[in-house]
């Protein structure tokens, strides 16, 4: 491992002894963060996530159930993400950036009337928008 680190990261060579290095892009060496304890009250698993493999499925189901909003699916089932698919490839660019003089590929379609609000999944109110300005959006209303 040592013939791989390079003379201008002399810095770094200490690093490259420790256990938790892995090789990074264009094969120089990064270092990873140390495993911690699973989040998972009682479990002596080290992971480098938040909880380990088996936690992280149970604690993923329970947010379905408890914590997610239970129409979810009705709102933005499997048709909302065809209509969604089909907006974001006729209208490439966010829409709000478009305004601006900006050329931003789409992240996000958006309703410009929310669902809960008696929007729909009509093409006129939709929006394509990049992350930011969707953000932005939901910022200014309040929502998030």
């Amino acid at each position: 491992m040592m013939d791989k680190v390079k003379p201008t990261e002399a810095l770094w060579e200490p690093l490259s002894r420790r256990a938790f290095v892995m090789p990074g892009k264009r094969g120089d060496y990064v270092p990873r963060s140390p495993k911690k304890p699973c989040a998972y009250p009682g479990c002596p698993r080290l992971t480098d996530r938040r909880f380990c493999q088996e936690h992280e499925k149970l604690d993923r189901d329970r947010y379905n159930k408890y914590e997610r909003s239970p129409d979810v699916n009705r709102k933005y089932g499997r048709a909302w993400k065809r209509i969604r698919d089909r907006y974001a490839a006729a209208h490439p660019l966010c829409e709000q950036c478009l305004k601006e003089g900006r050329l931003t590929s789409v992240e996000e379609v958006h309703h410009i009337l929310p669902i809960s609000q008696g929007g729909t999944h009509d093409t006129s109110n939709l929006m394509s928008l990049c992350q930011s300005c969707h953000t932005k959006i939901h910022h200014e209303l309040g929502d998030r």
